[in-house]
């Protein structure tokens, strides 16, 4: 049953002590596009329609039990480049049967988890 019409746009805000190294890990590294620097806030484009965003939090939390997951049908790609630009990946791509899905994880300077992972099941609809 639909409520209504489907939203726009979606954007997942995040909290950060340090947005300056934040800024640099997402622009460089993962090479987001910057939709919007709202100087205590910057909102990354990751998909047409999907936004991430980070705010300047002094007293940020740690953000365990969080994943930030990217989806991609090019996880070794993603792998091979982000490690050529120096990111350290806690676990290399890997077949995962019980989900029926190929993922690799890293961490983002803020410590949160951050999974690039292909859907292989039938049933994922994008």
């Amino acid at each position: 049953m639909s409520v209504g019409a489907p939203f726009d746009s979606q954007v997942t805000f995040c909290y950060s002590r340090d947005l300056e190294a934040t800024a640099q890990f997402y622009e460089r590294v993962l090479g987001l596009a910057l939709s919007l620097d709202q100087g205590t806030c910057r909102i990354y484009r990751v998909a047409p329609t999907a936004h991430l965003g980070f705010c300047a939090r002094q007293d940020a939390p740690r953000p365990d039990g969080v994943i930030l997951t990217l989806v991609s049908d090019t996880v070794d790609t993603w792998y091979e480049q982000l490690s050529a630009r120096g990111a350290v990946f806690e676990q290399p791509p890997a077949y995962n049967p019980r989900y029926n899905i190929y993922h690799c994880f890293l961490r983002d300077p803020n410590g949160y988890l951050i999974e690039i992972q292909r859907f292989d099941d039938p049933g994922w609809r994008a």
